[in-house]
């Protein structure tokens, strides 16, 4: 395939990738398996047609809706899917080949996680620590950064956020941190390294302050026991980072 071709051929896999994160998001919280049986509206259980599977594209066609009862497909459905495209992408945009396909693992890994946090306030520890195994394991494919690194990554990442959650209840006398915080930002290191952990979290509270900013401005209530998904903002901001790191790598390293 030409190299030009593959930022293209990243949408369309990640575009078909998304289609069953959305699936596992919307049924795992639920114990339903997202992978058994056809798939099928989660509302009339009507059996889909290969018509109405296709990503994006049929959403649009069924006015977000299922063709059998008229009920509302879930927006976030949508959402994930193209979101899930535009990582696949930029992976494979920003390095072609191999290299770029495993950073829209990365990429695809993190979208799921962010969504199970918003949704439902979960970081499930299974698929936070696929995430650390393929961060680690993404050392044979890529040289930068070094595996001694992303090691280092995995262990300060997980210690900061778990003493500061500890020092946190200890003077307030509740939780301030969810339990897969510190093992969600020990796995980021995983794949950026120990040096890019500030990085994340800088980036992360950034978020959050335009995530408050705009509830404020759509009047509603923010307190200091307003709740928001750490996890998420974590991962919105380590994939930019790899994106630009592996930018950097290619021309440095």
């Amino acid at each position: 395939m030409p190299v030009s071709f593959l930022p293209l051929f990243g949408v369309l896999l990640g575009l078909i990738i998304g289609s069953f994160l959305a699936t596992l998001v919307l049924r795992w919280p639920e114990n339903r398996s997202a992978i058994g049986g056809r798939s099928m509206c989660d509302s009339c259980g009507h059996q889909l047609r290969a018509g109405e599977l296709i990503p994006v594209v049929s959403y649009v066609l069924q006015s977000g809706k299922c063709r059998e009862c008229g009920a509302q497909i879930a927006p976030d459905h949508l959402a994930i899917e193209l979101s899930a495209g535009l990582i696949g992408g930029l992976a494979l945009f920003v390095t072609p080949g191999l290299e770029g396909l495993v950073g829209a693992i990365f990429g695809w890994l993190l979208l799921t996680l962010a969504a199970l946090d918003v949704k439902h306030h979960w970081l499930p520890d299974q698929l936070t620590a696929i995430l650390a195994i393929t961060g680690l394991l993404a050392s044979i494919i890529t040289e930068y950064p070094a595996l001694l690194d992303r090691l280092i990554g995995g262990f300060a990442g997980f210690a900061l956020l778990a003493l500061i959650g500890g020092i946190y209840k200890r003077i307030r006398q509740r939780e301030g941190l969810g339990g897969g915080d510190p093992k969600m930002l020990g796995a980021i290191g995983c794949w950026l390294g120990w040096q890019m952990l500030p990085l994340v979290l800088l980036g992360a509270s950034a978020v959050g302050i335009m995530v408050v900013i705009s509830w404020k401005v759509r009047g509603e209530a923010v307190t200091a026991r307003s709740m928001l998904p750490l996890g998420s903002l974590m991962a919105i901001a380590a994939f930019p980072i790899w994106l630009y790191q592996s930018a950097a790598s290619a021309l440095f390293y």
